[in-house]
């Protein structure tokens, strides 16, 4: 969701209470605008653009509290969404990018990083109603790379592609045995998975190791 309307642009440019630059006179300094859409904006300027900390307010009742660079969010803020989703960490150029924690309508959590407004890196997803977390590698959104599934003390460690396992991984059970082996694509003469496809685990070994006291 952007914010990045031109504040000065056409024959209906809003109202502005503030600083204004002493040669110029554009927005320069602290001031507080309504816009022609309804939204309003409170904080910083610099050479007529939002610029520093402030707090942009929509229409639709969502809200960003943080820094500005440019016009765009760019640094550290918070964003209400309005479905009840929350995201604070890092922003670049108007987008999430960096390290945040976004909090879901129904409870669920992630934390780690972001890029492009999408999860990126390596972060956390944890579910609310099950306790089931995954720990991991992330790209473009997806879980991909090496990473965690935890439920309860049951844990899935191994290779995951465009969310889902694939490859060689290991099961560690409460008990304190494990399992290796690898999931494989029932069908994988295909060229693309389709959705007949599944992913089957087909293990290799198992061991039993005591867990320490």
């Amino acid at each position: 969701m952007s914010d990045s309307e031109d504040e000065d642009a056409g024959p209906t440019i809003g109202t502005y209470e503030g600083e204004r630059h002493p040669e110029t006179g554009e927005r320069h300094g602290q001031g507080k605008a309504e816009l022609p859409n309804g939204d309003t904006y409170e904080g910083g300027y610099e050479n007529g653009k939002r610029h520093g900390k402030g707090v942009y307010k929509f229409k639709n009742k969502s809200r960003y509290i943080g820094e500005y660079a440019q016009g765009k969010k760019h640094g550290l803020g918070k964003f209400h969404y309005p479905d009840g989703s929350v995201y604070e960490g890092s922003f670049e150029d108007d987008k999430r990018s960096g390290n945040g924690k976004y909090t879901y309508p129904n409870g669920d959590v992630y934390e780690g990083g972001w890029e492009n407004d999408m999860k990126h890196g390596t972060g956390v997803y944890t579910h609310s109603d099950t306790g089931l977390k995954y720990d991991g590698e992330w790209t473009n959104g997806k879980q991909h790379g090496q990473g965690k599934l935890i439920h309860s003390a049951q844990v899935f460690e191994g290779n995951y592609t465009d969310d889902k396992p694939l490859g060689k991984g290991t099961y560690t059970f409460p008990n304190g045995a494990h399992q290796t082996g690898n999931y494989v694509i029932d069908g994988a003469e295909e060229e693309e998975e389709s959705e007949a496809q599944k992913r089957e685990w087909t293990h290799e070994d198992a061991f039993y190791q005591p867990t320490k006291a």
